[in-house]
């Protein structure tokens, strides 16, 4: 059993979602995003997402985009990336953590490279937003083969004919995209949310986790109500974003994600209280 499968497990059986935080790995600096990396388990955090920068990140919005470009402006790179991961497996050996982004950096890196030191590095799974399943022998198949989840994205407009090939080698947990449109957005319809998590449901057993729009400690106890996992990134991206001094860091950057990740924590811990 993966990681990220230990912990889904570990939480149905506590009745309760998991909160999945992203954060764009580099961001604002090298040594502090560590520090925030680090601090998220013990915020509250129960899966972790960690960003590769990406000079063209598509399916962002403005917050993420921005996060992206100060991360790799303090020079961060994929074997950065994957640095902070090694790094945090000295001190947590536990906690799941999910490199999320795009395609392009990572067949730059060399596919087989990059698989062989996510895995020696403790990644316990992939993101890749722009590689649907017809590229599956692209990078799934090799990241599942080393062990190594490979978590596929569906939206709304992932209809029932769609889902069988999207789920076909899907593991770990899907992600349900809430809306059509980029990260940062607001839900629109929280009932719509529920019906397409049980639609999604009925035709995988992994966990369903939902991401976009997400922000507050209600919205993680609304939604947590009907999904396995509430992911938040835009919130927290935007924290650090606005605890900058002339761009640089200060000490309220770490405290100003992981206030906000403890808020989240309790939000999804009441969701089916």
């Amino acid at each position: 059993m993966s990681r990220i499968e230990k912990r889904f497990a570990e939480l149905k059986a506590q009745n309760r979602p998991a909160l999945v935080t992203f954060v764009m790995g580099g961001d604002p600096d090298l040594a502090t995003s560590q520090a925030i990396f680090e601090a998220l388990p013990q915020a509250g955090a129960d899966v972790i997402e960690l960003g590769m920068p990406f000079s063209d990140p598509m399916a962002d919005g403005v917050a993420i985009q921005l996060g992206g470009q100060r991360a790799l402006a303090a020079g961060q790179t994929l074997r950065g990336v994957l640095g902070m991961v090694e790094d945090f497996r000295r001190k947590d050996e536990t906690t799941p953590v999910v490199l999320m982004g795009y395609y392009n950096p990572i067949y730059i890196f060399g596919v087989d490279k990059f698989v062989a030191a996510a895995k020696d590095a403790g990644v316990d799974g992939l993101i890749i937003v722009d590689l649907p399943p017809e590229e599956d022998e692209e990078l799934c198949i090799p990241a599942l083969k080393a062990g190594i989840n490979f978590i596929r994205l569906t939206t709304p407009t992932t209809d029932d004919k769609r889902l069988p090939a999207v789920l076909k080698n899907t593991s770990g947990f899907v992600y349900y995209v809430s809306m059509n449109g980029i990260t940062g957005a607001a839900i629109k319809s929280r009932g719509a949310v529920g019906e397409a998590v049980e639609r999604i449901k009925g035709h995988t057993d992994l966990p369903v986790a939902v991401g976009f729009g997400i922000k507050t400690a209600e919205d993680a106890a609304e939604i947590g109500r009907h999904a396995d996992g509430i992911v938040v990134g835009t919130v927290l991206v935007d924290a650090v974003g606005k605890s900058l001094v002339d761009g640089k860091a200060t000490d309220q950057t770490v405290s100003a994600v992981r206030d906000i990740v403890a808020s989240l924590a309790a939000g999804v811990k009441r969701a089916r209280a």
